[in-house]
């Protein structure tokens, strides 16, 4: 039996940085992950999409050269080379995130899986086919999620993709069913359908990102049609089955039925908390109905010393949230902060083209709160820069306080959008008000200075 003074179980966003700060404070501490070193993010989330993502948006932009006056001829996609590209750059930030942790001094980083086996203790299942149980004083749970996969009839006789699996294909799909219409399903639709798949995406409610406001939704519902991508929204999704090589869905919406065929299935219906394999009885740790860890403000759990951070303890399921989790327990437990999740900012952005990004509260979350609040909006058609790129898919819009003249939030849907969002976010927390960005001076001619005239159509 090991002893340290710290055990973080798993190394994504919050675990690594946490275990090199917390040696380099004099704890001993132990990292345990039984994949790969880096989490979701680096080696299934953000480094592999975005980098495909990048790919997909230049096979678009050479295929819509001719609207800026460029011919560029037939465009190809090479899939292989784009994966392999991908890959080159997953492996060189997971190999670097490795190193980085088999150089810190005073970490121990162990392969393999962990379970409690006790309050503080845990037996791990080493690579190596060893069991070995080591005991902490604090333990970091930081498992992360994975994959939802629904109870659909057939769809276990059936060869589907999740968000992991699809980023390996090295062949385009012919025609791509996406269930899901939210941030995965449609940036991973909009990706194959630049590659040059037929898309057709299935989302049982009435609308797409439906924790948008409805203009935000009815917006990009709009842009991915228009596109060419199949967007089916109020769909029950009834028996799937192999049908000549084929992947045959019945659909029922309302009084309408039908099938459809397709050769690829993905689902992105959404992530489940990696909490199973935990034995999270034998420690006392609360979880939710999710299965999400139970934590308070501090994120520790309902037993002292035990922490959870990141997606595994559910909340917004974001890498820069997994991080600011780390900053959370790392200053509370060593330099006697008094941080809290409370009240922190929760900006993400979804990766589309145009990108979707918030900050803040919603349009229809301020009606809900009973806030007294002005609506600033300006279509992207209308913005300098956008008109200049030929961007101008989307439109800005911004919650402010009547009174205060303070932004309560923010949706940028545009190119860039997710720069222009962490401008406001900035002001935001500088208590900047609408009014002095009315007349701000910014560089032209930038996205950006844009606020300037999104914020003059609200008028005193």
């Amino acid at each position: 039996m090991k002893h340290f003074d710290a055990i973080i179980i798993g190394s994504g966003q919050a675990g690594t940085p946490l275990a090199k700060k917390l040696a380099l404070a004099g704890k001993k501490t132990a990292i345990i992950e039984k994949r790969f070193v880096g989490g979701t993010c680096i080696n299934d989330g953000c480094t592999p999409t975005k980098t495909m993502i990048a790919s997909a948006r230049v096979a678009h932009k050479a295929r819509t050269a001719a609207l800026l006056g460029v011919e560029t001829g037939e465009v190809k996609v090479d899939l292989r080379k784009i994966k392999n590209r991908k890959d080159q750059i997953v492996e060189s930030f997971r190999s670097s995130s490795q190193k980085g942790l088999e150089a810190a001094e005073g970490v121990e980083l162990i392969f393999g899986e962990a379970r409690f086996s006790g309050n503080k203790e845990l037996t791990v299942a080493t690579s190596n086919g060893q069991e070995e149980v080591l005991t902490a004083d604090w333990i970091f749970i930081n498992t992360g999620a994975s994959t939802t996969i629904p109870e659909l009839k057939g769809l276990k006789d059936i060869d589907y993709l999740t968000s992991t699996t699809i980023l390996d294909l090295e062949q385009i799909p012919e025609h791509l069913i996406v269930i899901g219409g939210n941030y995965i399903g449609l940036e991973l639709g909009q990706m194959f359908h630049r590659f040059g798949s037929k898309v057709t995406i299935l989302e049982k409610s009435s609308r797409i990102t439906g924790r948008e406001d409805e203009d935000v939704s009815a917006e990009m519902t709009k842009i991915l049609r228009d596109e060419g991508l199949k967007i089916l929204t109020d769909i029950s999704i009834g028996e799937m089955e192999k049908v000549n090589g084929k992947i045959s869905v019945s659909l029922e919406s309302g009084d309408k039925k039908e099938k459809i065929l397709a050769s690829h299935l993905l689902i992105a219906v959404g992530r489940t908390a990696q909490t199973a394999s935990l034995n999270l009885a034998a420690a006392g740790v609360d979880t939710d109905e999710k299965g999400h860890i139970v934590v308070n403000e501090k994120l520790e759990t309902n037993v002292k010393g035990i922490y959870a951070l990141g997606d595994v303890k559910g909340g917004p399921a974001f890498t820069h949230i997994a991080y600011n989790d780390y900053i959370i327990v790392y200053g509370n437990l060593i330099e006697n902060a008094d941080y809290s999740t409370t009240g922190r900012p929760v900006p993400y952005c979804m990766f589309t083209d145009p990108q979707m990004a918030r900050i803040g509260i919603s349009e229809s979350e301020a009606k809900e709160k009973g806030f007294d609040f002005i609506v600033a909006k300006i279509p992207m058609s209308s913005v300098a820069r956008g008109i200049e790129t030929g961007e101008t898919l989307g439109f800005m819009k911004a919650v402010v306080d009547r009174k205060s003249k303070k932004i309560l939030g923010a949706c940028i849907l545009s190119s860039e959008g997710g720069e222009i969002m962490s401008v406001l976010q900035m002001a935001m927390e500088g208590g900047i008000t609408y009014d002095r960005i009315q007349e701000y001076v910014f560089a032209h001619p930038t996205y950006s200075e844009s606020l300037n005239n999104l914020f003059m159509k609200i008028k005193d």
